[in-house]
């Protein structure tokens, strides 16, 4: 997908990159597969905001994706290249042989008649899902899922992939994108190829309002805020008052460990991602 830059007839315009959507052989989502997505802005059931900054944003339909492949055996035609409001990458609509439609997240070079399967072990081919045990080391995979059955979890953004670097008692050594090294069940199923829509990350937004329309709304340090809306708030200049960081509600915000998760991952990981 290529990229095209703006003649600058406005400040806004004069850095603005877009994406040209050549991929995109469809421009209305399938209705059965979508549904209305409420506005949250960031709050949690009891109506308080547990991420700030969020708010606005253009109206979106939700795509609902199939995480887990489990049509297994059945090839599936692929009907159509689509974009999602929902998410950075693209989206591909399958038209099954039993004749049940789901979306997938669209793999990079999949082609609009291409046809795939999901199953225990099949064709090493763009598009298709195995389980990892049966995929031959040094393969590009993503769409991947941490505990069997569970559906996709690693490597689901645009551009994203992770490479099996080997086996070992029953696991999958898997270079991950943040460069880290871990084990995951060999049982787990993943698809072959690199997630589309690789050319998101240089498009450059050239305005804040463009951000508006996506839902994100401004950050303000808390050093230019006044003492009653922050700790880090007042002053002459721009102080935190010596002490460490802390979030608005004075909990230590750099290095302060809130995981409450019981069962340990840390086991599997082989190396840590980059510092």
């Amino acid at each position: 997908m290529g990229i095209k830059k703006y003649k600058p007839t406005s400040p806004g315009l004069r850095q603005k990159s877009s994406l040209t959507f050549e991929e995109i052989t469809k421009t209305e989502p399938e209705k059965s597969l979508t549904k209305g997505k409420k506005k949250i802005n960031g709050r949690m059931l009891t109506g308080r905001i547990s991420m700030r900054r969020r708010g606005g944003g253009h109206k979106k339909r939700f795509r609902q994706i199939d995480f887990k492949r489990n049509k297994f055996g059945i090839e599936a035609k692929v009907a159509s290249i689509e974009y999602d409001p929902n998410r950075t990458a693209n989206i591909a609509l399958l038209y099954y042989v039993d004749g049940e439609k789901r979306y997938i997240i669209a793999p990079y070079k999949l082609q609009v008649g291409d046809v795939i399967v999901s199953d225990e072990k099949c064709t090493v081919k763009i598009g298709n899902s195995m389980k990892m045990k049966n995929i031959p080391v040094g393969t590009i995979i993503h769409n991947i899922e941490m505990e069997p059955g569970k559906g996709a979890q690693i490597a689901r953004s645009a551009g994203s992939f992770c490479q099996i670097s080997g086996f070992e008692s029953g696991k999958v050594i898997l270079k991950i994108p943040s460069g880290e090294m871990r084990y995951i069940n060999a049982d787990c199923y993943a698809t072959i190829g690199q997630v589309g829509n690789i050319d998101l990350s240089n498009i450059v937004i050239g305005k804040a309002g463009r951000n508006r329309w996506k839902g994100r709304r401004p950050s303000v340090k808390g050093v230019a805020m006044n003492p009653v809306d922050h700790p880090h708030g007042g002053g002459e200049g721009a102080t935190n008052g010596g002490r460490h960081p802390v979030s608005p509600w004075g909990k230590p915000t750099k290095g302060y460990k809130t995981r409450k998760k019981k069962k340990p991952t840390s086991n599997m990981i082989i190396r840590r991602r980059k510092k």
